[in-house]
């Protein structure tokens, strides 16, 4: 797969999870998809009551032609999902896992 059609996997699956929104009144759901630096993240932002909320629950990079899974926030997982797309083991790195660690998963290393 080339590096184009990885961007268009990633703003699917995060404005897919974007349009879901929060459902608590007061947040807000933001996709950041940055196609030039390829830096794709998804932000909650907003008050909960009295107290401020802010958090990243997604974020995803696209470094050397491979996805880079830098946090991974969601039920499924994403790189489950990547997988069901299509995108090979090889070409995603977990690195919310040391690069020490990463040799003991089934995928790329760096």
């Amino acid at each position: 797969m080339a590096v184009d059609q990885y961007r268009q996997i990633i703003q699917q699956l995060i404005l897919e999870r974007a349009n879901r929104g929060l459902s608590q009144e007061g947040m807000e759901t933001q996709a950041v998809l940055d196609t030039e630096h390829d830096h794709y993240l998804l932000l909650h932002t907003g008050w909960r009551g009295n107290r401020r909320t802010h958090g990243c629950s997604l974020h995803l990079d696209i470094k050397d032609g491979k996805i880079w899974i830098q946090h991974d926030g969601t039920e499924v997982g994403m790189a489950t999902q990547l997988l069901e797309l299509g995108v090979p083991k090889e070409n995603i790195v977990l690195a919310f896992h040391s690069p020490y660690m990463r040799q003991f998963t089934e995928f790329a290393i760096n």
